[in-house]
């Protein structure tokens, strides 16, 4: 409103007094009054009105420019609209552009009239040059596949005014709700769109598999994958990842198929997700936080969910919303006296002290299954740890070897407690029997989110102490050879460096000769098992027993 002249703010404020029929886009005598005021301040004038009738926004700009925020609309799901029309004047006689049909759409809302205003040349009393209607556009939303939106021809004002509204919206919800299936989007399921960014950094088949990994991983947290957007870019946009006519994208498609989640394949910083969230108005996730959801709702045992809690609290700690440093005044001394903690930073403090708590409570874990080692140790008894990509099938290898009844899913992060268990294997070429321990541990992954290696210190220091590895490969899977180097990428960083590693390609009953003979050529010292049917065992249990030697 800057330049605007106290009189010309007056007229504005005045709109909110107005009261519109509920079933009618806009009267003859409000377009022109709108019209009036927009030509007087030489700008257009955006008005957003309820189905009540109600005036609930008067913006000084365009639509695009006078949105309303999408965090303060309402969301009723794929097949209702927002519940709120624009009727906005536009000092040109042409078309909505292509920018306020996407502010419609964006704000999904009930329908756009959009008013050419003209001079008429005369002076009103007072100054300023007086304007009235000379044609006028209807826009709405179609719910097409192809097609967003449509605008009528020009109409006259008369013609816009006798539109029924009520007529016009029961018809586009209701080919809405055809097109959602019927879906109220009340359930509990999340609905989820899939952002994939493929950056030069990154080939074609990694970023393929990270999006059907994610898709994976979604699905295992409970959601509902509904459609993935991709999209090409140098490098990530510093503010949203992805580029803005990209967000857009992202919005309306969230629109249309009835989404309360997005999920992008890639780690946000705490910026970028509130600024999607902001220009989206839908919860953002990303790959960490879906992996730290699949993490609590597998966790069972108490050092478990001590360690997944530790894990949560390090990730949102940064992600609350405040002034970061400047918020950590409060301790006390010059420069930090004043009023007491605001709300936020009580919150920031009450998470400090807990990560403190957990922190411990970790260290005192470390230090218990640090003691268990050493007693395994002082028995002389060898031990092996299994190791893999996530769902590569450690667990039901375990029960095979060793006939425990070790939890064992066809699921991502099936197992996130270390199990040992006792396995016998040759110990010489004279037929004698020798006692190891055998330790199941959490499945890797790409990328795995420094929150998680942190926190599950001591579950992974079961990996470093044990004498020699078994690095259990899913060779059924597409991916295999990427799986492989992601396992070996965390392996490496660990501060202790492991044992040796015996690579053991599992489910061999699933793929074709033509694999497993490029797989013996690459890595010709492995093993073929397929521990599900209890193929090869005999011979990984020998080759143990070498590798121990």
């Amino acid at each position: 409103m800057q330049g605007l002249k106290p009189s010309q703010i007056k007229q504005l404020r005045r709109l909110y007094q107005e009261r519109l029929p509920i079933d009618r886009l806009t009267t003859p005598e409000f377009s022109q009054r709108l019209a009036a005021i927009s030509s007087d301040i030489k700008s257009p004038v955006s008005a957003y009105i309820n189905r009540r009738g109600h005036i609930i926004r008067v913006g000084v700009g365009t639509p695009s420019q006078t949105q309303i925020p999408p965090l303060e609309l309402p969301r009723y799901g794929a097949e209702r609209l927002s519940g709120i029309r624009c009727v906005t004047t536009q000092l040109k006689v042409e078309p909505p552009t292509d920018a306020a049909l996407m502010a419609m759409a964006l704000q999904r809302l009930d329908a756009m009239v959009s008013l050419d205003v003209i001079s008429s040349g005369f002076q009103k009393r007072g100054g300023g040059v007086t304007g009235y209607v000379q044609q006028a556009y209807l826009s709405h939303l179609v719910p097409h596949p192809d097609v967003n939106w449509t605008v009528s021809p020009p109409l006259d004002l008369d013609t816009v005014s006798e539109q029924d509204l009520t007529e016009l919206i029961d018809n586009i919800e209701r080919e809405y709700s055809r097109e959602a299936g019927g879906h109220s989007g009340s359930d509990q399921t999340d609905r989820v769109v899939i952002v994939g960014l493929k950056t030069i950094a990154v080939g074609d088949l990694r970023f393929q598999d990270g999006l059907t990994e994610l898709t994976r991983l979604v699905e295992t947290a409970g959601g509902e994958v509904l459609q993935v957007i991709k999209q090409n870019r140098t490098r990530p946009h510093p503010q949203t990842v992805v580029g803005e006519g990209k967000v857009q994208e992202i919005a309306l498609a969230a629109q249309k198929v009835g989404a309360n989640l997005i999920a992008f394949d890639c780690n946000l910083s705490p910026s970028q997700g509130r600024n999607l969230e902001t220009m989206i108005g839908i919860r953002i996730v990303d790959r960490t936080e879906v992996i730290l959801d699949i993490f609590a709702q597998r966790a069972q045992s108490g050092a478990g969910k001590l360690q997944v809690e530790l894990a949560q609290l390090e990730y949102q700690l940064p992600r609350i919303k405040g002034m970061g440093l400047a918020m950590s005044r409060q301790g006390g001394g010059i420069g930090t006296r004043g009023p007491g903690e605001t709300k936020l930073e009580t919150e920031r403090r009450a998470i400090q002290k807990r990560i403190y708590k957990l922190q411990q409570d970790v260290n005192q874990l470390q230090a218990h299954r640090s003691r268990m080692r050493q007693q395994r140790q002082q028995q002389q008894v060898p031990s092996v740890a299994l190791v893999g990509y996530t769902n590569a099938g450690k667990s039901t290898l375990l029960n095979a070897m060793t006939n425990a009844e070790v939890y064992a899913a066809d699921k991502l992060f099936a197992t996130l407690d270390p199990t040992t268990k006792r396995m016998h294997v040759p110990i010489d070429n004279e037929g004698n029997i020798g006692q190891i321990l055998l330790t199941d541990t959490v499945g890797f992954i790409h990328e795995l989110p420094p929150a998680l290696m942190d926190s599950f210190r001591a579950t992974l220091e079961e990996v470093t102490e044990a004498d020699a590895l078994i690095h259990l490969v899913d060779l059924s899977h597409p991916a295999w050879h990427s799986h492989i180097r992601a396992v070996t990428a965390i392996l490496a960083a660990m501060p202790i460096a492991p044992g040796p590693a015996l690579i053991v390609f599992n489910k061999i009953d699933q793929v074709d000769e033509e694999t497993i003979a490029n797989a013996t050529l690459e890595f010709p010292r492995s093993v073929f098992i397929a521990a599900a049917e209890r193929i090869g065992l005999e011979t990984l249990r020998y080759r143990i027993s070498q590798l121990l030697s």
